[in-house]
């Protein structure tokens, strides 16, 4: 099976339907408002980060047209300086590569090690759009449905105000 076709199964067993809506692969943001892809909700924007010492791993998602504040950021989770984590840590704890980074991540997260960190203002919009694990897709959820995922992955979830 797929990256995509494990999503989209696991998505059934917890009873989530969802709309997919297929593309040419993307990396960013800008990429996919130029191919009109943001019309059905709001795109979320992931981050992969992880703390000084690298002890900690945080799956980080924020409406696509935020900015992190890292120093925010690791105020409010308690935690030393925060960096984006290299290629090899995101393929080791999340079995992604660069441009498929994305809350569904946490599916192959089987020891639940990543912290997932979701933006409050999230909630705001009837439906999130995220890779489901492969960015030649998005995937249309709820805020609810998709905590309810991580969720039922065991990962920990921390809200923020970003």
């Amino acid at each position: 099976m797929t990256q995509r076709e494990l999503v989209l199964s696991r998505l059934d067993e917890l009873g989530i339907s969802c709309e997919l809506t297929e593309h040419p692969a993307v990396f960013t943001i800008e990429e996919i408002q130029k191919l009109g892809i943001g019309q059905k909700g709001e795109i979320c924007k992931n981050l992969f980060l992880r703390d000084a010492k690298g002890k900690r791993h945080f799956l980080v998602t924020l409406p696509g047209g935020r900015q992190a504040d890292l120093a925010a950021l690791q105020q409010q989770l308690g935690c030393s300086r925060l960096s984006f984590a290299s290629a090899g840590r995101l393929e080791q704890y999340l079995g992604l590569h660069q441009g498929e980074v994305t809350p569904l991540g946490v599916l192959n997260d089987r020891g639940a090690a990543v912290e997932v960190v979701l933006a409050r203002s999230l909630e705001q919009y009837p439906l999130l759009g995220v890779h489901p694990n492969d960015n030649t897709a998005t995937v249309w959820m709820t805020f609810a449905e998709i905590r309810r995922v991580v969720e039922a992955n065991g990962n920990r979830i921390t809200l923020v105000d970003l």
